[in-house]
């Protein structure tokens, strides 16, 4: 049986379709769940998992240390990672204002992660959005893109990967 949309369904798609980045005229941008995405301004091209189960967005942080400048928090911390283009191991050391800090909870109990303002590219969007920092070694990603940065890109569709190479004029950053 064809399956159709009802009034309030239908009603509910267009809304949402409405919102979306438009690719050509009136198809919306869809991204496969997993992309390339360029980390700015180190120029470092990683494999990014689109994951629409996430609020913020992660980054893979290693050999993480806070500190004060001018009487305002940072933190000090390594990104390790494979990077797309060249397929190096490459380590690549950050420093970043904390925006803020944000509790996660999970089976090991609750953790305070700093979360730190990056530009990346994905696609054709340059974006200034927020990571929390947390070591994801064990993780085959390091970095996870939360609904926070995925409401500004378009859809996610999980049958597709790396639909997208980051492509990004240098140009004003959108998103916060």
């Amino acid at each position: 049986m064809p399956c159709r949309l009802t009034g309030s369904f239908a009603a509910a798609a267009l809304v949402l379709l409405a919102g979306m980045p438009i690719a050509q005229a009136g198809t919306p941008e869809i991204y496969g769940w997993v992309e390339e995405s360029r980390l700015l301004p180190e120029n470092v091209t990683v494999k990014s998992k689109l994951d629409t189960g996430a609020l913020t967005s992660s980054l893979d942080a290693r050999a993480l240390e806070r500190f004060d400048r001018n009487g305002e928090p940072w933190v000090r911390f390594k990104v390790e990672v494979k990077d797309s283009d060249t397929g190096q191991q490459v380590s690549i050391p950050f420093e970043r204002r904390v925006e803020r800090d944000v509790k996660v909870r999970g089976a090991g109990g609750a953790e305070r992660r700093p979360v730190v303002l990056m530009r990346m590219c994905i696609g054709n969007q340059l974006l200034d959005e927020q990571f929390s920092l947390n070591d994801r070694g064990d993780m085959l990603y390091p970095v996870l893109i939360g609904r926070r940065t995925l409401e500004h890109l378009g859809a996610v569709d999980v049958s597709r990967t790396f639909t997208h190479k980051p492509d990004c004029p240098a140009t004003k950053a959108q998103g916060r």
